[in-house]
């Protein structure tokens, strides 16, 4: 049987045939523009997760031992501190409130009292609001002395080293009390190395 192809089918079929049609292609230039937006939107969210939310530590000497020891890394969460307020036995990373703010350091204690607690140090023992306080993060007994009971004034708290031996820990029996903008963050976990990776 005969076919016929009219001119709406020749015009089918060839389009049928056809080189699909390229897009066109991007310049280097928009390249190198999407990636510059795309880095530098990652950079501001870090900046601000850095800033408001989180950071990474590194522990420099032995004032926390045992819990802590030297060149451990840990995840300080700084929105704990935005939303609430730090509680006894809490590990924070504190401004040194001893030193000018153009050269301050900073500081990894323990929260041992907060405002309005009665801190007193007698016979190697932490009492808080008099009672013995169980402190089973150190091994050793305070070897610094007795002292005299404080009370944590309002805003302020009271941070103490888990290193006990005498002069193992810069803290608030030498620098006092603590304001509370002092300090920057909460540390819930060691990060580094992977053999004491855990929560605190």
């Amino acid at each position: 049987m005969d076919t016929y192809k009219g001119q709406d089918d020749r015009r089918a079929a060839a389009a049928m045939t056809a080189e699909p049609e390229q897009p066109p292609s991007r310049s280097m230039a928009a390249e190198l523009w999407d990636w510059t937006k795309s880095i530098a939107v990652a950079l501001f969210i870090v900046i601000l997760l850095n800033m408001f939310v989180f950071n990474l530590s590194t522990v420099k000497g032995h004032s926390m031992e045992p819990t802590l020891r030297e060149k451990e890394w840990l995840y300080v969460n700084k929105i704990a501190l935005l939303i609430g307020h730090p509680k006894r036995g809490d590990v924070v990373i504190l401004k040194d409130p001893d030193m000018r703010s153009a050269e301050r350091q900073y500081l990894v204690k323990r929260v041992v009292a907060i405002p309005g607690d009665k801190v007193e140090i007698k016979g190697g023992k932490l009492f808080v609001n008099g009672e013995p306080v169980a402190e089973p993060y150190t091994d050793i007994k305070i070897e610094d002395g007795d002292r005299s009971p404080v009370v944590v004034e309002e805003g302020r708290y009271f941070v103490m080293g888990d290193n006990r031996h005498q002069g193992a820990s810069k803290d608030s029996r030498i620098f006092g009390t603590v304001e509370e903008k002092l300090i920057q963050g909460r540390a819930d976990f060691i990060l580094w190395p992977p053999r004491q990776m855990g929560g605190l």
